[in-house]
């Protein structure tokens, strides 16, 4: 049986690898172009949405139809559009299900753990994996559109003080901006040349770029549009006052910054004492796993551990 099971996830392994590792960047060029195209719909019957149609959950057709009616897929996918990741919502679930059964079976086969409960929270800590390095990258890739949205205002408000449309204004961000904002403002361009209108792809833009100043000059841009207010002025008194809040979030970091490392050493501190006692004095904090009733105060200690630092990432993190 065992041999049966190691064959098995050597197999999965394998095959695993080498669609990362061959077939995959063998069909990477066409793909990108496939989805561009497929992603891309007209807007007669419904022109309230928008002209970017909903990539695909998995490349498997079943699949798709299950994970396209689960909401926690969908809100998966959202974000690693937002984060701007070639992969699928499907993919990223098939591959957490992999690791989760791959590691369970890899502590139980080696006897890592004595006890079910430890293996499973193993497994599960692995499988959190994939969709830990997609929030990662989304927030990443968020912070850098945020801090380069300001200079991005300038440059689109001296397009309109020197003449332009709104339409040349944000042709003129899609090319001489960098990313990643520069490829939000091209796909809003290439929704308008497929006939969106400038408010859908403003409102479009708002949802792929879900920040708060995002959508405060997508909304400027359209009362523009439909009152006739002085856009200058408010693309100005917009770009000073993002200004402001990232120049006051800096401060604040800076003055927290002992809080912070207060808060991290904490955080810490009972990670790295285990981590000591396992090469010191084996024998004493081996009883955490080595019995059930340490099993049972690893788990608590475990959990406690996660909850606190939730706690206090909450506490200290101020939105601005």
């Amino acid at each position: 049986m065992i041999t049966i099971l190691t064959l098995a996830i050597f197999t999965v392994t394998f095959v695993v690898a080498a669609e990362y590792a061959v077939w995959r960047p063998e069909r990477r060029l066409r793909a990108t172009l496939d989805h561009r195209l497929a992603g891309l719909r007209t807007q007669a019957a419904r022109p309230a949405r928008s002209l970017l149609k909903q990539r695909q959950m998995s490349g498997v057709s079943f699949l798709h139809e299950i994970y396209s009616r689960l909401g926690v897929v969908n809100q998966l996918q959202v974000l690693i559009d937002q984060a701007a990741l070639p992969y699928r919502a499907g993919s990223a679930i098939s591959l957490s299900g992999f690791l989760l059964a791959a590691a369970f079976l890899a502590a139980d086969l080696l006897d890592l753990f004595p006890f079910t409960i430890l293996s499973a929270m193993f497994a599960l800590a692995c499988a959190a994996l994939p969709v830990v390095y997609i929030w990662i990258k989304r927030q990443r890739r968020m912070r850098q559109i945020e801090e380069m949205l300001p200079e991005a205002i300038d440059l689109f408000t001296r397009a309109m003080r020197a003449g332009h449309n709104i339409h040349g204004g944000l042709q003129l961000l899609a090319t001489e901006t960098y990313d990643p904002l520069a490829g939000e403002f091209k796909k809003l361009i290439e929704e308008l040349s497929l006939g969106s209108t400038v408010d859908q792809a403003l409102h479009s833009l708002g949802d792929r770029v879900p920040l708060l100043d995002m959508r405060f000059f997508a909304t400027g841009v359209i009362l523009q549009r439909e009152t006739g207010a002085n856009i200058v002025a408010v693309m100005e008194n917009l770009s000073t006052v993002i200004r402001e809040r990232l120049q006051l979030r800096a401060r604040l970091r800076a003055h927290t910054a002992q809080q912070r490392f207060s808060a991290g050493l904490l955080c810490g501190l009972p990670v790295f004492t285990g981590i000591v006692f396992y090469f010191l004095r084996y024998e004493y904090i081996s009883q955490l796993w080595l019995t059930p009733l340490g099993a049972k105060f690893l788990v608590y200690a475990i959990f406690s551990e996660i909850i606190g630092i939730l706690v206090i990432r909450k506490v200290g993190t101020i939105k601005l």
